[in-house]
């Protein structure tokens, strides 16, 4: 409780104290770690981040000075080059912070057909969790998605999921986000060109079901389900569940981790009619400018299949 306090003591509503650092998100809108580092280090080095408005396309600029940024924020489903490159040594020697939000899904092709083996992206969550915070690294299992391919029943990207948490508690990993797919119709739409292809959204029950089966299994290896953006359904929980609802970027725990005054406003560019927590941060992506080439088939920020580069 007194720790909670000393947390909130430190983080602040103001709009006014312009000494109160920033969190950079890298990114939402694209896999940065992945394909976009050396562009990434570029604005680094020149002390400056340039922009773009991916509603309006106005053009904005940010200080990447260590002194402004509280921390930087990366999302991927690729750290290997990352890792390859030196890149995390590079950014803590010149005093930035670093969080990682890595995306661990279960292999399958059809969904993911661009990323690493299995393999491959546990050793590098084994290799982030022996240089960095455990607490600094969410696991996303995300999103759950269910399909259907040329009438042979019903596919679900859950079969893997058992040997990622095995991975992620002998990691030390401390949470797992968790979220269904959503339907959007620009996703649909891509999809139909996939000869017998089809999503599917199965009922909150089953829903229900799958998050009270993940969360015995996380609890029993020390791990937290959270869920991101699923109001109906954390309503619905059992009273015995311990599921609690997500911020993929915590201010109260960015500043339990880190110190440093941080604000506590919600990021008003994220779905919080939806139940998003995240706090306020810049997310430095732009879909146009950094097409992500991960050609997952249930991403939002992907309008259509691109070629590898």
């Amino acid at each position: 409780m007194c720790g909670n306090t000393l947390i909130k003591d430190n983080i602040t509503h103001s709009k006014a104290n312009l000494n109160i650092p920033v969190i950079i998100s890298a990114s939402r809108r694209t896999d940065i770690p992945a394909f976009y580092m050396e562009w990434f280090m570029e604005q680094m080095n020149s002390g400056v981040f340039e922009i773009q408005n991916p509603y309006n396309g106005r053009m904005s600029c940010i200080s990447a000075a260590p002194d402004n940024l509280h921390c930087i924020v990366f999302w991927s489903k690729d750290f290997g080059p990352f890792i390859r490159g030196n890149y995390g040594d590079l950014l803590s020697q010149k005093g930035y912070h670093l969080f990682f939000n890595f995306t661990i899904n279960s292999t399958d092709m059809i969904l993911e057909p661009h990323v690493p083996s299995l393999s491959e992206r546990l050793e590098q969550l084994a290799w982030l969790s022996g240089r960095y915070d455990k607490r600094s690294i969410h696991w996303r299992f995300d999103p759950i998605c269910f399909y259907q391919f040329h009438g042979q029943g019903r596919h679900h990207n859950l079969h893997d999921f058992l040997q990622i948490a095995d991975a992620a508690c002998d990691c030390g990993i401390q949470t797992c986000i968790t979220s269904f797919m959503d339907h959007y119709p620009k996703i649909h739409k891509r999809v139909r060109s996939i000869n017998g292809f089809s999503f599917l959204d199965p009922p909150n029950d089953q829903k229900l079901d799958i998050l009270i089966k993940m969360e015995a299994i996380l609890q029993s290896r020390s791990i937290r389900l959270l869920t991101c953006c699923e109001p109906e359904l954390m309503d619905q929980l059992p009273q015995h569940s311990k599921i609690g609802k997500s911020s993929c970027i915590s201010g109260l725990l960015l500043v339990e981790m880190l110190g440093e005054k941080l604000t506590i406003r919600k990021d008003r560019g994220q779905r919080i009619q939806k139940g998003c927590g995240c706090q306020t941060s810049v997310d430095i992506g732009c879909y146009n400018r950094h097409p992500c080439y991960h050609n997952c088939l249930y991403c939002y920020a992907n309008p259509k299949i691109r070629p590898l580069p």
